[in-house]
């Protein structure tokens, strides 16, 4: 695939987002990962490093320089649904097939306040400018990839990852697998089949289940933020069964190229939550963000350069849970 067909494709999914970083800048370091079968296991080893143009890091909005990983991430092979779902998710939700990890919540709260608060805003969303939060009053930083980085220096995705799926899919419109959840189902790009068991049926975008709250937040101003939900925070979405063609975990059940027999698999979209927030089987252990993590850095539990109140304590799920 030619580049000028990477940049056309990588502007039109752009082309309603928020100002993001120009991805004109090579990584500081060769993309390496490996994916095995090694018994009941699907094991991801990486670097953490993209393969593909990112923006310049750091940059105003982002203080932060992307360095290499050392990550040993497990799924099962076979996964199965939950019986329960977690109270908390102090996971990262998935991994892409470049070994970049998929981490859409943020630690940035209503007000700078104390990150158990679960008003959390919405990286995306959230881009150019957070409101009541002075310390970050230029947005995170975020490259047309809708990556960015943490202090630790892990690049990471809170939305599509234009650029890998430009390469994955060759720039067409079709059913691109782009990854893997953290409980261990597929992760595709976008685009599924009309009719979820028919490989035959056209292919569709596929439409978030989630939409804004119409009711006002009711908030204090203070510690909960007031006005009508716009999309600022996670907490502005419900989840509304038929609204669109996937689930509350962000995925459904159906036949794939890579399974033709079906399975259940997520879909990144092109609307909230764009990488789901929720799973709908069980994390395994290494994605927990203090495993993966000596320092605790990734995802929500230190932001880019974030230094406000509560640091390094233990909150709930980074960006919220939608209703």
């Amino acid at each position: 695939m030619n580049a000028p067909l990477l940049t056309l494709l990588a502007a039109t999914l752009l082309a309603a987002g928020p100002a993001l970083k120009l991805a004109d800048s090579a990584p500081p370091a060769q993309n390496k990962v490996t994916i095995t079968v090694r018994g009941d296991k699907r094991v991801i080893e990486s670097n953490g490093i993209p393969d593909h143009q990112v923006a310049a890091f750091p940059n105003r909005g982002n203080p932060n320089a992307i360095s290499e990983q050392k990550y040993r991430l497990e799924v099962p092979a076979h996964p199965q649904p939950a019986t329960a779902q977690p109270g908390r998710f102090p996971y990262a939700w998935g991994v892409a097939l470049n070994g970049v990890v998929f981490d859409p919540g943020t630690a940035e709260v209503y007000n700078d306040g104390d990150r158990s608060n679960p008003w959390h805003y919405e990286a995306l969303k959230s881009n150019t400018e957070m409101g009541t939060t002075p310390r970050i009053p230029v947005g995170l930083g975020i490259d047309q990839n809708h990556g960015h980085v943490q202090p630790n220096g892990a690049y990471h995705y809170h939305g599509l990852p234009t650029l890998l799926i430009a390469r994955l899919s060759g720039g067409e419109p079709k059913m691109t697998h782009v990854g893997w959840a953290a409980d261990g189902y597929p992760v595709y790009a976008i685009h599924a089949y009309a009719k979820s068991e028919d490989p035959k049926s056209a292919l569709k975008p596929m439409k978030s289940s989630y939409r804004l709250k119409t009711a006002d937040r009711g908030g204090d101003g203070k510690e909960t933020p007031t006005g009508k939900p716009d999309g600022s925070f996670a907490l502005d979405y419900e989840y509304v069964p038929g609204h669109g063609d996937l689930d509350e975990f962000g995925g459904r059940t159906g036949v794939t190229p890579e399974f033709p027999q079906g399975t259940y698999y997520y879909v990144l979209t092109e609307e909230f939550p764009f990488i789901p927030r929720k799973l709908k089987g069980t994390p395994d252990p290494s994605f927990n963000k203090m495993r993966m993590d000596a320092h605790a850095n990734l995802g929500g539990q230190s932001g880019p350069g974030a230094k406000g109140k509560g640091k390094g304590k233990k909150g709930p799920p980074p960006g919220g849970e939608p209703k």
